[in-house]
């Protein structure tokens, strides 16, 4: 996986940490790390630790035998040193040692949001007289808003699983298990570019009606309405996420009467997007409309997530979250009404703020696809 990276992400996540007061950012194997340096380092027991002053170079830790790997990713060419640590070495304090002095002595330094326990609390051992705090917060302006690449990327991500969804209805049988219908998916999912499936939700007649009910061996049945939410990861590291409605047969009329509503909702909602307005005001545009016509407890999750180099990260799409949209943020929209015990329905696009408006990435019809 070739993750796109720059020495400007660096720079800019430096003058971040800086501005935050924050004397350096402790970065482990995660989407951070790709972000900032294009390196898929795998996760292990052992550090790997990027080490970004504020104020001085970065340097990469790893483990001797992960240095190869690292130097032949793009850590290479972003000029970053890279130090190994061998098997009796103690590399926590090592990266102490790497820090200038006033940084272990009452100094804030930020770890990545995914760092495990065990290294969390194994360098705050290793430099008790400083403070930890979250990287999360440092780089969250810099992940959130998109670069062009970046975008371009998404949108890829977006048509690869526009090709998966064109071709699910030929799966859709009475008789087949939703496990079976996930497993063509999955194939699909390779098939068509992406480098790993991440999720693959086949939720059909009243497994519609639980938001993340992955796959079952329950069989398929005539008049059933099909909820299919899919999602990998490209080769750019970037996600692809989208879902879209089916049916076996027809499904009966109340099915039918909500889901008019849902197309209206979630419409609206994309059609609400623009730099300026406030994240929790496309929530609110697709749930004041679901609420409006008698389905406001049965629509039970936020509208949306960003997505990027993970399927879920900000800004997310909640009642709350008053931060203004701005061009370059990337997220779902995707509403959704539940009725348990007898089935449910969400539709899914991904969308882009441009600087005048709103870009759905995804291509795929919307409206219910009856599969006869």
């Amino acid at each position: 996986m070739t993750v796109i990276a720059s020495s400007d992400r660096l720079g800019r996540a430096q003058s971040a940490a800086a501005a935050a007061d924050v004397d350096a950012l402790l970065i482990s194997p995660g989407p951070d790390l790709r972000y900032l340096t294009g390196y898929d380092a795998i996760p292990l027991e052992r550090l790997t630790c990027l080490i970004v002053p504020a104020a001085a170079d970065p340097v990469l830790v790893a483990p001797a035998l992960e240095v190869p790997a690292a130097m032949a990713s793009p850590v290479g060419d972003l000029g970053i040193d890279v130090v190994g640590w061998v098997e009796t070495d103690d590399p926590y304090a090592l990266v102490a040692s790497l820090l200038p002095g006033p940084v272990t002595d009452g100094g804030i330094v930020a770890l990545d949001n995914t760092m495990w326990a065990q290294k969390v609390l194994n360098l705050r051992a290793a430099m008790p007289g400083a403070r930890q705090t979250l990287a999360g917060d440092v780089l969250r302006e810099l992940r959130m808003v998109k670069e062009p690449g970046e975008i371009e990327a998404l949108r890829q991500a977006a048509w690869a699983i526009d090709r998966v969804h064109a071709r699910v209805p030929q799966f859709l049988r009475p008789g087949t298990t939703e496990q079976e219908v996930g497993r063509h998916i999955a194939e699909m999912i390779l098939g068509e570019g992406h480098v790993s499936v991440d999720f693959v939700i086949v939720a059909s007649g009243p497994n519609a009606a639980s938001p993340h009910h992955e796959v079952s061996d329950r069989e398929l049945l005539d008049g059933d309405p099909v909820v299919v939410d899919i999602g990998g990861t490209m080769p750019s590291g970037y996600c692809s996420d989208e879902t879209r409605m089916y049916s076996v047969g027809q499904p009966d009329d109340e099915f039918l009467a909500y889901y008019s509503v849902l197309q209206d909702a979630q419409a609206r909602a994309v059609a609400h997007v623009r730099p300026g307005v406030a994240a929790e005001s496309v929530d609110a545009a697709a749930r004041d409309l679901i609420a409006a016509a008698g389905y406001g407890e049965q629509f039970i999750h936020r509208t949306g997530h960003g997505i990027g180099l993970e399927t879920h990260e900000e800004p997310y799409i909640v009642a709350g979250n008053r931060e203004s949209l701005r061009p370059g943020m990337v997220f779902s929209v995707e509403p959704g009404i539940y009725l348990p015990g007898r089935h449910g329905a969400r539709i899914e696009d991904i969308v882009v703020v441009t600087d005048d408006g709103v870009e759905s990435l995804n291509r795929a019809p919307r409206s219910l696809v009856v599969v006869d």
